[in-house]
């Protein structure tokens, strides 16, 4: 891995495409082994967690079935804090569901947070939240992630999924700005 550059930034490696994978299959038995016997529907946050679902999904055992949707609250590198519902779901898809959400990474917790009160107003039996990334020093909300792929810090990052301005997400690692 190299220093690569999107658009005006600079990004240095940071976790390899095989870290990842391994953390990513251990997130999945863990899924598994706390969703057997249930029938749950997971939730799959657009764009940035393709690739975490693209991997996970290959390793979840249990059956299972899939939506996707879309919030929007980030403009560069910064968060705007106003969730923006892009692509949604409909009630009756939710109501006396075990939901499980698939997200890239969880910084400050404001989007989940949307979203976790959207899935409980359209009557969820349970919500789980499964990400790939986490950042622990960055999250302002009290509510559980249940499965954590890996802690980082507060770098922002690119690849696997991440993106800068819609650009990087193609890479196979994770690449932390450069400042």
């Amino acid at each position: 891995m190299n220093i690569v550059k999107i658009l005006d930034k600079e990004f240095a490696p940071y976790i390899s495409q095989e870290e990842i994978e391994c953390e990513i299959h251990r997130v999945a038995k863990e899924i598994d082994r706390d969703m057997a016997g249930r029938d749950p529907l997971f939730l799959v946050m657009l764009n940035g967690a393709f690739m975490f679902a693209c991997e996970l999904f290959k390793t979840i055992e249990n059956p299972c079935e899939m939506l996707f949707v879309k919030y929007k609250t980030y403009a560069g590198t910064q968060s705007t804090y106003n969730a923006n519902v892009i692509i949604g779901v409909e009630a009756e898809d939710i109501k006396g569901r075990d939901i499980v959400v698939v997200e890239d990474i969880i910084d400050s917790g404001f989007t989940m947070s949307q979203l976790r009160k959207d899935l409980e107003a359209a009557g969820a039996a349970s919500i789980h939240i499964a990400t790939m990334l986490f950042k622990p020093k960055a999250f302002k909300f009290n509510y559980k992630v249940d499965y954590i792929g890996l802690n980082i810090g507060n770098e922002f990052i690119v690849g696997y999924g991440l993106d800068y301005n819609e650009y990087g997400r193609n890479l196979r690692e994770i690449y932390k700005i450069v400042e």
